[in-house]
Formats: C-alpha cells, structure tokens, sequence
C-alpha cells in the first residue's frame, strides 16, 4: 500500500451534527461536505430507504402510500434508531464517495442533557453504520468553538444555540461547561406553533414546509422596524378547498411569543446560576447566538432587551456545531478533555 493511500485511510475522520432537522458531516482535510435535512424516506413495502436528506425532504407530506417520509430524530436525540442507523451509513457513504473499505473515526455532537441509553443509541448507531471509533461531545461546547470563542481561557463564555429540537445554552471556562442547561424547545416548535396559530385563527390547515418559510420570511422575536406582509396557502378546514391568504409579523410574532419566551427565560435562568466572577466575564463579552432558530429576526434585540447584555450572531451560525466539531478530528487532546464517555 503506497502512503498516499495509507494517509488517505487515516483522514477518512469524520465529524457530524446530528441535528433533529438538519446533519451536517465535516470530513478532515476537506470541511463540511454534506449539509441535508435528518429525513428518510422508507417504503413500507420493502422497508428499504427511497431516498435520504433533500430528496425525502421534498416528498414531505407529498408521499404515495407505500412510501413514508420519516424523521428519525426529536428533540436532538435518536427516536427512530434503525431509521437513524440507515441514515448515517447513507451519509458516512456519500461523504466518503461510496468506499467502503474505510472505517472512519467519528466525533459526533450531541445535546448537553442526553441521557446514558440517548448516550448509547447515538454511539450504536454510528458504529452500526461503519464507525471504527466513535466520540461524543457536547453541541454547546462544539458551537462555542465552532463560533471562535476564547473557551480555553478562564473567563466566561455564554454560547445559546438554538438547533431544531433543542436550544443549548452552556457557559464555558478553561475548556470545560461550568453551567448547562438544554430545553427541548427550538426551531420546530416555533414551526408547530405557527402551524396551530393559523389552524386556530384562519381554519387554514398548512404544512411542515410552509410553516418553516412562514417563519423565515416574516418570524420575528421583537417588533421589525417595517411591517411585513407574506401570502400563505393551505387546506380550508371547513370548506375542504385549498385557500390563500396573507399574514402579517405581528401576528407570527403573536403565534411564536410563547416558544421565543421559554428560550429567553431558560437564558435568564443561566445567568442567576452563574459564578459571580464569571458572570463579570459575560457583562464584558456578551451571549453569542449560534444555530438555525437564532436566525429568528430581532431575536438578539429582544435578548439584548431582557437581559441588558451585548449579544452577538456567530460568524456562520448553522455550522457552528459542525465545525466545533470538525475542530476536534485535528485536536484529540481537546477532545479527549471534553468528550462525554
């Protein structure tokens, strides 16, 4: 064996976010090579995968009956565990452009609050799916150094990253997490809620998909400076006809205020537990927002708002936990300090 192809063994590493609506893989040497929805469709006949990440995302809620559009996570952790396993081997596969002789060392990340079987799941799964070695570590912990954040040092740093299923709020200090706390509330409730405010005010029945776009065009966590308009359509509950109408900001804004307020109050409740001498450290650096939901519009001004301290957006907060942990494939001495075991 040459030693190219010896070296070529040994960067097959792979780093993953196994995120509930999205999984990133960040391969060594080469950075983030796959970015697609967590969704498998399965044919029910067969019980194979009809397709994996964006196109079973395109067969949401548009299926045949023998086909089902499944999504293996919720809340940030393994639900369906065969449907998981599938999807990963889908993905290591792909990123690795079908080779299947290599075996990949595979650092993953996982929510700060996980249990022992989650734990085990996460870790069975990837192995099932080809893994020689499989690390675990914190999401809040991976976004801090994904984001750039001086974790190493001792000061405090408050990172809040807001995924799909769960938002992880954790204060880090010389390269440990002095406080977590993870609330099973993020993106897709925001989605859900949006959903039930329009079922409930419009007898207007919408999707998945149109929910997610209701919520990045005119989603917002504090009054916009214009008012925003955006036309909806959907299923008339009680005419049985499909329906357009328009919506407003305010009125999102109104459907996603109690989902915005538990992330703001869980933020609070991170700052009362705070050290007193870390929590001067945060007064100086601030809350840095990472993940997909902290894209909410003005969701920094109405943290800015409650809690009177500077926040800032990472530089690219949907790869944040990606390449945190992407990071750790080049630095196992970071990882073997900060792994969960």
């Amino acid at each position: 064996m040459s030693l190219g192809s010896l070296f070529a063994l040994f960067s097959s590493d792979l780093a993953i976010d196994l995120g509930t609506a999205n999984t990133c893989v960040y391969a060594r040497g080469k950075g983030i090579v796959i970015n697609e929805p967590s969704i498998v469709a399965i044919n029910q006949v067969t019980g194979k995968p009809e397709a994996v990440g964006r196109q079973a995302k395109e067969m949401l809620g548009r299926t045949p009956g023998n086909i089902v559009a499944i999504k293996p996570m919720k809340d940030g952790v393994i639900a369906d565990f065969e449907i998981t396993e599938k999807m990963l081997n889908y993905f290591i596969k792909k990123a690795h452009n079908r080779n299947l002789l290599l075996r990949p060392r595979i650092v993953i990340g996982v929510p700060s609050e996980i249990t022992q079987v989650e734990k085990r799941a996460v870790k069975d799964s990837a192995n099932g799916a080809g893994a020689s070695e499989v690390h675990l570590v914190e999401e809040a912990m991976a976004a801090a150094i994904g984001a750039n954040m001086p974790i190493s040092e001792p000061g405090g740093n408050m990172i809040v990253d807001i995924g799909g299923g769960t938002t992880d709020i954790a204060i880090i200090s010389l390269n440990g997490i002095v406080y977590s706390k993870a609330v099973r509330v993020a993106g897709n409730e925001m989605d859900e809620a949006i959903i039930q405010f329009i079922k409930k005010n419009y007898n207007l029945l919408i999707g998945e998909r149109t929910a997610e776009g209701i919520k990045m065009k005119v989603g917002s966590a504090y009054a916009l400076e214009g008012r925003i308009t955006m036309e909806i359509k959907g299923r008339h509950l009680i005419e049985g006809v499909p329906k357009t109408i328009t919506i407003n900001d305010e009125e999102i804004r109104e459907a996603l205020a109690d989902t915005v307020n538990v992330i703001v109050d869980a933020v609070r409740v991170a700052l009362e537990r705070t050290p007193p001498e870390l929590s001067a450290d945060i007064v100086d650096r601030g809350i840095v927002l990472t993940g997909g939901g902290a894209l909410l519009k003005n969701l920094d001004k109405r943290l800015r708002d409650e809690t009177g301290l500077p926040v800032a957006m990472a530089e690219d907060p949907l790869s944040s936990v990606v390449l945190g942990v992407g990071n750790m494939l080049s630095e196992f001495d970071l990882l073997r300090k900060i792994s969960l075991e």
